[in-house]
């Protein structure tokens, strides 16, 4: 092995990185910032802007056309900016939830993103990773994998360690010593030396074709772009119609065209897409500050109506850190306590070394660590079964035997030392146990099993030569007894399925521990633990039965991947939205068929990862419960924002349109709606994104799956806001026509009146609750920001003779001022009234 295994230098890795670039193929769904900005432009709200500038341009009225033209300049450069900052932040959260590459550099193992392999590295495999470039396997240990990816056959291939001579092959066939990127380490270990990475990998030279799997766009996501369009098409017909009116009845086709203009962004709810993506990225984001990422935005919109929560126990539960706590050998047991000290009695150090000795020798797994970290614990005799020997065979986990065997060669003799350690079942069926010897057998896995305890058996043969049997059950295995392991509950958890009982969240527990541990550990976590089905059950069970029983089971033992799929499978069946969390190769079928896949992120394999669309950080149960809150706190600001936006258009369009349809001053031109959409903008993409979540938030139970973003209680609360924000602010305006003021002063009351009006929606969506102390507190800091740069702005366009002059605006008096202000309050405290009505009509 090259350099003694010490790989490349830092320097070397960094000098090929520069010179072949990273380790990827070209994303195609990468998004330039020409293509952002010609994206942003083609909005409808630009092209009017733009369009308008243009006409007073002809007009001659060139202060108006530069500031109209600027507006369309800072909106698309805001757009693109948010854009950007989002593709950023979806690029940082690819990199981070792409395969992690364990290589030797400098003589030390590192775990660096797959992007950064370089042809040369050394890169340590184990079974669940996905190989990150094509390589030759320089060392290997029962090696297999699965190229089905580049070769459509679905049965794993054996791998053997390259000669010099062949260092070339294709995928497919067993014996050969390359491994592809791409493809999955199903079984074994071993080391790689990288020879083509990127575009120059097999998978690379295949094309684009695996990259260019087209998703369906998420619900949310086609519900906005549809609803865009209907506005889009009746604000374009109404625009249509408000000009060739206006030109006929007025006889100014110019003026008729800026009318026209005017009523058509007042009507486009252009701020949907927008607020859509910004709610996803700082989702995402959030999500993450709960130590979880987001690897699709569509699961952000699907959390809140998870009804089910499938979880495995091991570290998700509990707190991955197993201890033995105690041994039985024959009549006797033994109870360690957690500082104990001195020798074991013989027999039970013998049951540890045997359990070490099939144990991996350099374990991840921390049951293997546990017996690893016990016979340190008690030392090695002279007489230790494993001094000296030599790892000759592994014979892994199987479906059909649950047991790990290794065989142990002394140095100068042909004598092999056999060590196998898994389900007690299974050991004793290597050891051909009769049924009166099972029987006895399983009566001591209970008495372990109900305290808690994760047990293992462990037993022992002898065996001389080299010609292995091809199955463990080849050998002549002596019972040496069992082991009992225990792993701490976390301390979230209670707390946690509390939360979710209160949310209408059912919490299923799947694990292949046995029966009575899996109900010990249920009972301790507060889970229901009234029936326990295993994976034979399921076995015998048909699909219709299986959905029967999924309805009121919430504790699977003894289950195995291809269970836990029809597990999902059965609970989708029934109607539920199925939230389910995996770590292993054979979880990504589950984690792909859930709703919501959860990987671990810690002790998770990459193809488990790739296959979810959420990657749990730490591990913790807590964290999946906290993700869900904020999921639903999500999705609730969401529809506050758009219910906000439907709701703010119906007075602005309102107010462009009755000064043409009844012949009076006409109030607005495009300009007054550029400045009203610069307010809207923001303060429904960033004020109600940072809206504190509901009070009830988990009180309530999940939403209905078929349930709409724009729900028809929604709409028609939205519709009647704007109805009575139109009536208040028309209301002022004719009032001010009646008492005989100036046009100007008229457009000024009117238009900060509708500021105001919409600064009172913002209040009264902020919360579903009908509260006016609510709706009056002032604990959101964006909604501090846009208020004051509203009231800035406002201030400057009311007294600034320029700014006056440009917005056509008269001079505002204190009283003025006070009316509509007093205006805004009546109006929300009239819609808290409201609203108390209409709660349920919104939550629902």
């Amino acid at each position: 092995m090259r350099d003694g295994l010490k790989g490349l230098t830092s320097e070397e890795a960094q000098s090929r990185l520069k010179a072949e670039g990273y380790n990827e193929l070209p994303r195609a769904g990468h998004r330039s910032l020409l293509r952002i900005a010609l994206e942003v432009v083609r909005e409808p709200m630009f092209g009017l802007l733009i369009g308008s500038g243009v006409i007073y341009l002809l007009l001659g009225d060139h202060t108006e056309a530069l500031i109209l033209l600027a507006f369309a300049s800072i909106s698309v450069i805001i757009a693109i900016v948010q854009e950007s900052r989002s593709e950023r932040v979806l690029e940082a959260l690819r990199d981070l939830t792409s395969p992690r590459a364990l290589v030797i550099r400098d003589g030390e193992r590192e775990r660096i993103p797959g992007r950064e392999v370089v042809r040369g590295d050394i890169v340590v495999l184990g079974e669940g990773d996905r190989v990150p470039a094509d390589a030759w396997l320089i060392a290997a240990t029962d090696v297999q994998a699965d190229e089905s990816l580049l070769t459509g056959e679905s049965a794993p291939v054996r791998k053997v360690v390259a000669d010099v001579e062949s260092r070339a092959s294709r995928p497919g066939g067993d014996d050969l010593p390359f491994v592809f990127s791409g493809t999955l380490v199903v079984r074994g270990q071993g080391l790689a030396e990288v020879q083509a990475t990127g575009p120059r990998s097999e998978i690379g030279q295949i094309g684009q074709a695996l990259q260019a799997i087209d998703h369906e766009p998420p619900h949310l996501t086609q519900e906005t772009r549809q609803l865009v369009r209907v506005f889009a098409l009746f604000g374009l017909a109404a625009c249509a119609l408000t000009v060739i009116l206006f030109g006929l009845w007025r006889g100014s086709w110019l003026d008729a065209l800026l009318a026209g203009i005017a009523l058509g962004m007042s009507m486009l709810p252009e701020e949907f897409p927008l607020v859509l993506t910004v709610f996803m990225v700082m989702g995402a984001w959030r999500i993450s500050q709960a130590r979880v990422l987001t690897r699709r935005a569509a699961a952000i919109e699907t959390l809140g109506a998870a009804t089910v929560l499938c979880t495995d126990k091991t570290g998700t539960l509990t707190e991955n850190r197993m201890s033995i706590v105690c041994l039985a050998a024959g009549a006797e047991m033994l109870r360690l306590e957690p500082r104990r000290e001195g020798s074991l009695p013989e027999r039970f150090r013998c049951l540890v070394d045997y359990g070490r000795l099939a144990s991996a020798p350099d374990p991840f797994d921390p049951m293997e660590k546990a017996f690893h970290a016990l016979a340190a614990q008690f030392g090695r005799g002279e007489g230790h079964p494993g001094r000296k020997e030599e790892l000759v065979r592994t014979y892994g986990l199987r479906p059909d035997l649950l047991a790990v065997t290794q065989v142990w060669k002394v140095p100068g003799t042909d004598d092999c030392r056999v060590a196998a350690k898994g389900a007690p079942e299974a050991i004793a069926a290597l050891c051909r146990f009769d049924p009166e010897v099972l029987a006895a057998l399983a009566r001591d896995v209970d008495r372990m099993a109900t305290e808690g305890m994760r047990v293992l058996a462990v037993a022992e043969a002898r065996f001389r030569g080299e010609d292995w049997p091809t199955s463990p059950k080849g050998f002549a295995f002596t019972f040496l007894g069992l082991v009992g392991l225990a792993d701490p509950l976390r301390s979230s958890v209670l707390e946690a399925v509390r939360e979710c009982r209160s949310a209408g969240i059912r919490v299923v527990m799947i694990t292949g521990d046995y029966p009575a541990t899996a109900l010990t550990i249920a009972g301790k976590a507060g889970l229901d633990t009234d029936a326990v089905v295993t994976g034979d059950d399921i076995e015998a069970m048909s699909e219709a039965e299986l959905s029967r029983r999924v309805a009121s089971v919430s504790v699977f033992a003894r289950t195995m991947p291809a269970q836990k799929l029809r597990i999902v499978r059965a609970l989708k069946a029934t109607g539920a939205i199925v939230a389910m969390t995996g770590d292993g190769v054979n979880d990504a079928p589950s984690l792909k068929a859930a709703d919501i896949g959860i990987a671990m992120g810690g002790r998770g394999t990459d193809v488990a990862r790739e296959a979810a669309a959420l990657v749990l950080l730490d591990d913790d149960f807590g964290s999946v419960v906290k993700t869900v809150r904020l999921g639903r706190r999500i999705y609730d600001n969401l529809r506050k924002a758009m219910g906000y936006i439907l709701a703010v258009h119906v007075p602005i369009a309102g107010l462009a349109l009755l000064p043409l349809l009844t012949g009076l001053p006409i109030i607005f031109s495009p300009i007054h709606i550029a400045f009203l959409e610069m307010i809207i903008d923001p303060v429904c993409s960033v004020v109600f994104e940072a809206e504190k979540e509901e009070k009830d938030i988990m009180r309530r139970p999940p939403r209905a799956a078929t349930s709409r973003l724009f729900s028809s209680g929604l709409v028609l609360w939205s519709l009647l806001q704007g109805a009575l924000a139109f009536g208040v602010v028309a209301v002022l305006y004719l009032l001010a026509l009646q008492r005989g003021m100036p046009e100007g002063d008229v457009r000024a009351l009117t238009f900060v009146s509708l500021v105001l009006a919409n600064l009172g929606l913002v209040l009264v969506n902020r919360s579903f609750d009908s509260s006016v102390r609510e709706a009056l507190r002032w604990d959101n800091r964006a909604l501090w920001w846009v208020s004051a740069a509203t009231a800035v702005l406002l201030s400057i366009a009311l007294a600034w003779e320029p700014a006056r002059g440009l917005f056509r605006f008269g001079p505002l008096h204190a009283d003025d001022l006070a009316v509509a202000f007093g205006a805004a309050i009546g109006l929300v405290v009239v819609l808290e009234i409201l609203k108390r009505f209409w709660r349920g009509w919104l939550t629902a």
